[in-house]
């Protein structure tokens, strides 16, 4: 078994966790925590923290924690709310027994490379949230409102984040993904969500290379002023939930692991 170094991301002080596995850092606006890493130093993104959230933290740690990390050391993150666990239970999880739920060491398995969240759905949307927010999709595709599968990633990310920005977004990756993404999101239902992922060095050099370098280019397209609302704000969040989940699925060899939900 090996032991897996976990970075919280979190604008809130968390006094519920125990485990020395998991490092506290802090994007919030107030005073920092002690023992907390901040990442408003060194060559850093802190400025768009209201729109990044937790890349924020990922983009300081890719760029000054990541080359002085082993090879061969499993990495992860999570959020505030969210958390690894080892496995589904029946008994409810919450801030007093979340320390013996938590994982904290994996198999160090050759056919493993990466783990990504157990997926959400996006399909059993209320008609009348079709109606409302998903309407300009209705007109070009009237079985939305009735056959689940066509209630797609797509179809979600328009009717929460913008009409038409994850199409225009996808327009912007590398020419490998392009295509691929665009009937990724297409053609599924369902999605790994809220950018938590563990892996070794190589493969998270990859990733962040890969996708700050593409929300570099969205920046030039959505900019900054006017993102309004939360559900647009973070939309550079948002596009990397979406692609993350994409992008470890075709190049690594993954496994989807349980996580929870604890309300702070």
């Amino acid at each position: 078994m090996k032991k897996i170094k976990i970075y919280c991301v979190t604008n809130k002080k968390i006094d519920f966790i125990n485990s020395k596995n998991i490092h506290f850092a802090w994007v919030g606006k107030n005073e920092v925590p002690d023992s907390y890493l901040t990442c408003n130093t060194k060559e850093n993104i802190f400025h768009k923290e209201k729109y990044y959230s937790e890349l924020t933290f990922h983009y300081w740690f890719w760029k000054n924690l990541l080359s002085k990390e082993n090879d061969d050391t499993w990495i992860g993150f999570c959020q505030k709310r969210r958390y690894w666990i080892h496995q589904h239970v029946e008994t409810k999880i919450d801030r007093f027994n979340l320390d013996q739920h938590l994982l904290n060491e994996i198999d160090d398995t050759k056919n493993i490379e990466a783990f990504i969240c157990k997926p959400i759905s996006t399909n059993g949307v209320k008609k009348i949230k079709l109606l409302k927010r998903g309407w300009r999709n209705l007109l070009k595709n009237p079985l939305i409102l009735t056959h689940k599968k066509h209630q797609n990633i797509e179809l979600q990310f328009d009717m929460h984040h913008g009409y038409g920005n994850l199409r225009a977004a996808t327009q912007l990756l590398n020419k490998s993904d392009r295509g691929e993404f665009l009937e990724y999101v297409m053609n599924n239902t369902k999605f790994n969500p809220h950018i938590m992922f563990i892996s070794k060095k190589k493969i998270i050099q990859d990733w962040f290379s890969t996708l700050f370098e593409w929300l570099g280019r969205c920046e030039k397209v959505f900019g900054f002023k006017n993102l309004q609302g939360y559900d647009k704000t973070r939309i550079y969040a948002y596009l990397a939930e979406r692609y993350l989940s994409f992008w470890f699925k075709k190049y690594t060899r993954y496994k989807e692991q349980p996580w929870t939900f604890i309300d702070v």
